[in-house]
């Protein structure tokens, strides 16, 4: 197994815990569970290869549907009380997002695609999957939380593999550095509540909107 594909899998069961463990916060059964850590782990990448106009590495390999299935099964036997969970969903996104982001623009650039579009898609991979679990749990998505710095994360680590990739610096040990300070900055923008400006400015009164 390559460290790329060690990466991605292990991306896929990060998300596939966090869509689990929301899941099990949501009440779902085992089936809901499964569909949503699969849904989480896959699908931003599917989301990526479709505009590549690739089969999606997801149905052309079938490992990784295993990611999924273990994260389900370890959040059935292992997850404590639901209201305790949402802590580790968080901790276990960001670990996916970290790793996706590196993956998904690296796999954007070796396909040809320039930094910019390369960086672009990385953010989708990263985010689509979170994006399509709280849409299909029924709860707004953490990208368009204004409590939350969600997606700036994501942008900054796949800009940063874009450059480094333009430099002439790759390959696995960049990415792993990369998917680290991501993965720092996004605890760290939940455990001091770091978040981006509105779309309007706090000048404007709210009434002028409506």
């Amino acid at each position: 197994m390559t460290m790329p594909l060690m990466f991605d899998l292990l991306g896929v069961f990060f998300f596939g815990v966090s869509g689990s463990l929301l899941a099990a916060r949501r009440g779902f059964d085992i089936v809901g569970s499964l569909l949503l850590a699969g849904l989480t782990g896959i699908g931003g990448g599917i989301v990526r290869d479709v505009i590549l106009g690739e089969v999606p590495t997801a149905f052309a390999n079938p490992y990784y549907f295993v990611p999924p299935t273990l994260a389900a099964l370890l959040v059935y036997f292992v997850a404590p009380g639901v209201q305790r969970l949402k802590r580790p969903l968080l901790v276990f996104d960001a670990a996916g997002l970290a790793l996706f982001c590196t993956s998904g623009t690296v796999k954007a650039l070796e396909l040809g695609m320039n930094p910019f579009a390369a960086a672009l898609l990385g953010v989708t991979t990263a985010v689509g999957g979170g994006l399509l679990r709280d849409v299909v749990a029924n709860q707004t998505p953490a990208i368009f939380d204004p409590r939350d710095m969600y997606a700036v994360p994501a942008m900054m680590g796949a800009g940063l593999i874009a450059a480094l990739w333009v430099a002439g610096f790759s390959g696995w040990v960049w990415e792993l550095a990369v998917a680290a300070i991501v993965f720092t900055l996004r605890v760290l923008s939940l455990k001091l509540r770091w978040h981006v400006p509105k779309a309007v400015g706090p000048w404007h009164r709210e009434a002028e909107l409506n």
